[in-house]
């Protein structure tokens, strides 16, 4: 089976929201780190992340997240 890709635009939603990655981390609990290590693709966050970052950013989970390939990607921009 091929690895699957998970592709976001974390980092576009937080300064949408005019929030810094510690900013951003303080308000769903986690460390600033891990808000560059998800926007750089190099960490797979839980769904409990995801929910908060979505609740946060006031996006969708599909307008954040979603695996590479899968779907027409322009409509994810």
């Amino acid at each position: 089976m091929d690895e699957i890709v998970i592709e976001n635009h974390v980092k576009l939603a937080r300064v949408e929201q005019g929030l810094t990655q510690n900013e951003l981390a303080v308000a769903i609990g986690v460390t600033r780190q891990t808000i560059g290590l998800i926007e750089a693709g190099k960490y797979n966050p839980s769904l409990k992340i995801c929910l908060l970052i979505a609740q946060t950013t006031h996006k969708t989970l599909d307008q954040l997240f979603w695996i590479k390939g899968t779907e027409d990607e322009s409509l994810n921009r």
